[in-house]
């Protein structure tokens, strides 16, 4: 027993003498986490790498992870510099003073209040002692010395402003660098990373000094210092933030490595999944380019679900950013055209993660960068091009709830489709481009006008026939048969049946010809060109079944009266002769609309 108070008292000596010792030392902080036994699990996975880590509490429910010690600050920056360039340890490690630690908590055998056997009671005086206990009989236990008490963690004195102004002095460049990026990082500095302490690195010092409710000075002491750099180094140690230079699309840029990891090329991307279900993304772009090849890549990751319409947008002849928001997801776009390369960045993020992914966020805008002229080879990884246009690379491309077809009706892009189409919506498109809104509905004539909220230039726009078109002659229909599948609108022929339903209904024109739900609103077009009606969708709701060769039709004069009532004077057709195949089919695609519902 005499042996276990002795080894105890040595543990809690030399417990005391490094607390003690360290105080007098130079150490190599190189993280520090918010609880014991995050900094135990730290420590312990250092442990494995490097045989002198040491662990300290620093005040404020901060605890330290250290490797050293050193007593001549050379050596350790030597060291440190090593550590730095090998990536062995975060990039924010620093050189601190031993005594800015406190109690000891690593190794194990340096636990901060280790707990001992409590002594037994004193024995009853009248009770005899055997000199030579029994062989059966245990000896008594002897009393166990009180532990000394735990030494208190060491306290740095309050400096005065003189005192603050000198030990600022002796600091480095580096130091003063690392600084103004700590007030950065938390947003109290703006300007240019220099180390040079000026009127706004003052300005910003005070404003941190104010938010943690100290005299705002404008001046750092050495508890201050130690505790902003303390707290970015946690920060940046929880969003694993470091440098990443991506060769194959030649992009330099810091990413949450802590949050992110290497998924797969497709290019022009570069994908980078969420990890530790994070809920971050990140996407980097690169590809040859010019122009043209940056405004079509600004139109189609607005597609993309990961990129909600709420948001600013901006454009310039050389770069766009896209900001996009809704309830469950936000993202910031990046993109750039030099040299013949376009390339940029998406993160997408949870909005409850706003306020940390704003600075990761600001960290990806002043790191990233183009590197040589290399961007990402499109062959790199071979995908079929059905699968490369359907899924834009792997993207999620949002799709509208309904489409339906339409056509131009006036010169400023006014488009007449149907009812159905319109209903219900939250926003409406043409051709997936252009916002639209709705000027006129009727859901008695299954008609509805939409007007651009911008004006268009339409190709082409429909002239209606003003007499009576000839039963039994040949017709087309252009329409987006299959929505928003495909990127442009077919023909569809059949022929003339009637001018009435096959109940005798008025106002409509009964065609045979088999046509899809996404034809519906495409003009029905007569062999010159001319618009004898608008194709209505078919009625699933009634309880007769025509056959799919049977579609109706809205006549053109009812249309024209329903444009003339909206404001919208139709133009009349005035053609004469056949047109040639390809030429029809031209003016069909010119006056054909895509009007999507979202």
């Amino acid at each position: 027993m005499k042996q276990v108070i002795f080894l105890l008292g040595l543990v809690l000596m030399m417990g005391i003498g490094q607390a003690a010792q360290a105080q007098q030392q130079l150490w190599l902080q190189i993280e520090a986490q918010p609880t014991l036994r995050e900094a135990e699990d730290r420590a312990r996975a250092y442990s494995a790498l490097f045989p002198d880590v040491a662990g300290f509490a620093t005040g404020g429910g901060w605890y330290a992870i250290a490797l050293g010690p050193y007593q001549d600050r050379a050596a350790a920056a030597v060291r440190l510099s090593q550590l730095k360039r090998e990536a062995l340890v975060p990039g924010d490690s620093y050189i601190a003073e031993g005594r800015s630690f406190g109690q000891p908590f690593w190794p194990v055998g340096m636990d901060m209040q280790p707990t001992l056997p409590a002594a037994p009671s004193a024995p009853v005086p009248d009770t005899p002692i055997l000199e030579t206990p029994l062989a059966d009989t245990p000896a008594p236990a002897a009393p166990v010395a009180e532990a000394p008490p735990a030494p208190e963690p060491a306290v740095i004195p309050q400096e005065t402003l003189a005192e603050a102004r000198a030990a600022e002095a002796t600091l480095s460049g580096t130091d003063r660098q690392l600084l103004q990026t700590a007030l950065q990082w938390f947003g109290f500095y703006d300007a240019r990373i220099d180390g040079a302490f000026g009127p706004g690195t003052r300005k910003s010092m005070a404003a941190w000094q104010e938010a943690n409710a100290v005299e705002p000075t404008g001046v750092l002491t050495t508890l201050q210092r130690e505790t902003l750099v303390a707290a970015y180094g946690q920060a940046q140690a929880e969003l694993g933030l470091a440098t990443v230079t991506e060769a194959e699309a030649g992009i330099e840029i810091t990413l949450p490595t802590a949050l992110v990891e290497f998924d797969h090329y497709e290019p022009p991307f570069v994908h980078y999944r969420e990890k530790a279900a994070s809920g971050v993304k990140v996407i980097l772009i690169s590809q040859p380019g010019d122009q043209s090849t940056l405004y079509g890549l600004y139109d189609v990751l607005q597609t993309l679900e990961a990129v909600p319409l709420q948001g600013e947008r901006s454009r310039s002849e050389r770069s766009f950013t896209i900001d996009g928001r809704n309830g469950g997801v936000a993202s910031h776009t990046y993109a750039e055209l030099s040299k013949g390369l376009v390339k940029g960045y998406m993160l997408v993020w949870d909005p409850k993660d706003d306020a940390r992914m704003e600075r990761v966020l600001a960290a990806m805008k002043s790191s990233f960068r183009s590197l040589g002229d290399k961007a990402l080879d499109p062959g790199l990884v071979p995908l079929p091009e059905e699968s490369r246009r359907g899924l834009l690379s792997g993207l999620e491309v949002r799709r509208p709830e309904l489409s339906r077809s339409g056509f131009y009706v006036d010169a400023n892009g006014t488009v007449l489709t149907t009812h159905e189409v319109v209903e219900g919506c939250n926003r409406i498109t043409l051709d997936l481009r252009s916002e639209a809104e709705v000027i006129f509905t009727d859901a008695t004539s299954g008609l509805a006008l939409v007007k651009p909220k911008q004006p268009l230039s339409p190709p082409a726009v429909a002239e209606l026939l003003t007499g009576q078109p000839r039963l039994g002659q040949e017709v087309a229909v252009s329409g987006y048969s299959y929505e928003d599948t495909l990127p442009a609108p077919t023909l569809t022929f059949g022929t003339l049946e009637d001018m009435k339903g096959l109940d005798g209904e008025a106002g409509i024109t009964r065609l045979s010809m088999e046509t899809l739900p996404g034809d519906a609103g495409g003009p029905v077009l007569d062999g010159a060109g001319a618009v004898i009606g608008m194709l209505l969708p078919r009625n699933e709701a009634s309880a007769r079944k025509l056959p799919l060769e049977v579609s109706y039709a809205a006549q053109a004069a009812n249309l024209a009266k329903r444009l003339t009532e909206a404001g919208v004077p139709p133009r009349a057709a005035n053609r004469q002769g056949a047109l040639a195949p390809e030429d029809l089919n031209r003016l069909a695609e010119g006056m054909t609309v895509l009007v999507s519902c979202w």
